[in-house]
Order: structure tokens, then C-alpha cells, then sequence
């Protein structure tokens, strides 16, 4: 029979050896990485959206991004070829959590020369055409699997137990929030947090108005609508309170979880707009504040149904009352339309409420079932 190099043979062999989980530090490590990825997005977005003349895919915004993909990348190779060194086989050599990550990479470097490609024949694109393009959804796809890797890495790991610390959970916590910030790029013609908040207070004045140019698209000289205004405040209630209710079916979020996911939640949407709707970011980073305080009273769970849809409601009533509440007191006053401002957020409670009745359609227990190590991503 032929012989096959060592390293190359036992990573393809097929083999039932359980994988295992990488340290709570090589978690933190990839989060890291992942941050710089994410970060290298966020400035790539700030270039598109205020940058008129970008004519060439080599630019630095791109070499900030590519680059965060390289380290991370880099990473969580390394942490495959360490096992494959120490002679696991297979699947085996993959730390839980790990494999969609892995993946996602020659995937990912794919997308991006597909995106190159793509901008070369047909140029750079500085409207809402650039979160349809075909190479942009591919890159954001793989990126998502990439950065959520600590993510899935936490979900199933030993001792982690129901009620973890948050520097315990922190790797877990900016992988998701992340991801996030890029479901909300790619949603940002219909997102809340671009708005200015005088901007805000002149829909809900109107009660009705032409639609707004889209986020990225330079400056805004349509008035915006009170319908735009709406609809943006339903598509950032569902993008921004869904991860955190996804987390509340597998832990016991500690205090601070909620803060610090709105916070990064918040960069995307301030690099787009140069930061220019401070107000509104801060309102949202305090509405994180609240959240954590409602879980910490709350205790919302699997096993505590009620806690669990108080808490949904609750905690978009209160973002949205919050939002309302900044853009009023910068933006020039209450909104002419009072139907507009004090409906507004018990639409969002009702919503938040309905989120949390299809997360959580019967009581759970609050401890998952151990997932196998070989069936982990």
C-alpha cells in the first residue's frame, strides 16, 4: 500500500476519536482576532460610506479587513495543526466548535477573490446595490461562521455550567456580537440606530413622508418618513433583542452581558454614520444597562417561561422608550404626533413579547443535554 505523509493522512483518516475543547484563553484569543476582523468591516463600511471616489478593490480599508481575516484564520488553523502534531486523526484533530470556522476559511478567501473580481469588471459600489452583491453576501455568510466560533465553542463546554461568570462568557459574547453587527450592515437601509435623532422627531412629526436615501449612500437630502422611521424600529428590535434571548435558553447571562453586546452591537451603525448619532448609540448602550438589570430581577431561563417573555417584552419596551426619550430631549422636542411616540414602544413590547413566545414556546430545561464533541461544529 502506498505511503501517505503522517500529518496529511491522519487529518483525512476517518476516525471516532472524541474532539475536544480548546482553553477558556484560546476562546479569548480567537474573539480577539475576531474582533479585529470585525473591526477592519466596520472601517471598510465607514470608506463606503463616506468615501465618494473609491475606485479600486486595493484600498486600506480592505487591507485592515482581509488582514483581520488572515490572523484569525491563522488562528484557528493553528489550533487544528497543534492536535494534528499531537497525533489526533480526523474530525478528531478539530476542537469542538472549531470545524465551521475552519470551513469558512478557504471559503471566505474564495468570496474574496470572487469580490475583487467583481469590482474590477464592474466597479465599486456606493449605494444600496453593495449589501446585495452576490461576493458581499458570501463574504458576510463565511465571516459570520468565522467570528461565532467561540460562540459554539462555549455552548457545549465542561464546566461552563448554567450560570457562568462574565469573563467566562465574554469570548462567547463578542463572537455573537459581532455576527450581529454584521446582520445589521447588511440590514442598515432599514436600521434605527443611523438615524439622527432630529431626523426622528421630524418623521414623527410628519406622521407620514417620503422614504429616506439608504444608510452608506452619503448625505441624506430626503426628509424621512414616519414610515421609515417605524419600520427601522421593528427590524433593530428583532436583529438586536434576538441573539440575547438566544443565549438566555442556554444561560443565566451574568450582569454586564447585555452592555457589552449593545455596545459592540453599536460601532457598526456610528462607522457608518462617522459617529454623528452619538446620542442615539448612547441611548442604546444604556438600554443594554436596563436589560442587564431586568435579567438580574428577572432571572429569566429556560425552565422560567414567564420570567423569560417578561423580560422579552420588558426589554424592548424599555430600548425603544429610551430611544424615543434621547431623540426628543436632542432632537428638538417631543414628536408633534403623540400617537407615533408613545405607541411606538409598546409595539416594540408586543413584538419583543412575541420574540420570546417563539424562542420559548414551552418551558426548557435550563441545562441542555451534553453534546457530543464529535457532532459539535
Amino acid at each position: 500500500m502506498a505511503s501517505h505523509p503522517a500529518g496529511t493522512w491522519r487529518f483525512m483518516a476517518n476516525t471516532a476519536e472524541p474532539r475536544r475543547w480548546v482553553s477558556p484563553g484560546a476562546d479569548l484569543v480567537t474573539a480577539l482576532l475576531g474582533i479585529w476582523f470585525g473591526v477592519g468591516l466596520m472601517v471598510d463600511a465607514w470608506a463606503h460610506a463616506n468615501l465618494a471616489e473609491l475606485e479600486t478593490f486595493f484600498t486600506p480599508w480592505h487591507a485592515v479587513f482581509y488582514s483581520g481575516f488572515v490572523v484569525v484564520s491563522g488562528w484557528i488553523s493553528w489550533q487544528v495543526w497543534r492536535n494534528v502534531r499531537a497525533g489526533r486523526q480526523g474530525l478528531a484533530a478539530v476542537p469542538t466548535g472549531y470545524l465551521a470556522g475552519l470551513v469558512a476559511i478557504p471559503a471566505f478567501a474564495a468570496f474574496g477573490l470572487a469580490d475583487m473580481m467583481w469590482h474590477t469588471v464592474l466597479g465599486i459600489e456606493t449605494s444600496l446595490d453593495i449589501f446585495f452583491s452576490p461576493s458581499h453576501l458570501g463574504l458576510v455568510v463565511t465571516m459570520l461562521l468565522i467570528i461565532t466560533t467561540p460562540l459554539r465553542s462555549a455552548w457545549s463546554a465542561p464546566h461552563i455550567g448554567a450560570a457562568p461568570r462574565l469573563g467566562r462568557l465574554l469570548p462567547a459574547l463578542l463572537g455573537l456580537a459581532f455576527a450581529v453587527t454584521l446582520v445589521s450592515l447588511f440590514l442598515s437601509y432599514g436600521g434605527a440606530l443611523q438615524l439622527r435623532p432630529q431626523a426622528v422627531v421630524q418623521a414623527l412629526s410628519m406622521g407620514e413622508g417620503p422614504a429616506a436615501a439608504p444608510p452608506g449612500a452619503g448625505p441624506r437630502p430626503v426628509a424621512l418618513g414616519a414610515d421609515r422611521v417605524a419600520v427601522s424600529m421593528v427590524v433593530t428590535n428583532v436583529v438586536t433583542l434576538s441573539p440575547v434571548l438566544f443565549l438566555l435558553r442556554r444561560w443565566m447571562l451574568p450582569f454586564g452581558s447585555v452592555t457589552v453586546m449593545y455596545a459592540v452591537i453599536a460601532l457598526m451603525p456610528g462607522a457608518q454614520t462617522g459617529f454623528r448619532d452619538a446620542p442615539i448609540l448612547l441611548a442604546f448602550v444604556v438600554a443594554g444597562v436596563v436589560s442587564d438589570l431586568l435579567i438580574r430581577g428577572l432571572r429569566p431561563s429556560g425552565e422560567r417561561r414567564g420570567a423569560y417573555w417578561a423580560f422579552a417584552g420588558l426589554s424592548a419596551f424599555a430600548t425603544w422608550t429610551l430611544y424615543l426619550g434621547v431623540a426628543s430631549a436632542v432632537g428638538g422636542g417631543l414628536p408633534a404626533v403623540p400617537e407615533l411616540w408613545t405607541g411606538a414602544p409598546i409595539i416594540a413590547g408586543l413584538i419583543g413579547l412575541t420574540l420570546g413566545a417563539l424562542f420559548l414556546p414551552n418551558a426548557v430545561a435550563a441545562q441542555p443535554a451534553p453534546v457530543s464533541a464529535a457532532g459539535a461544529g
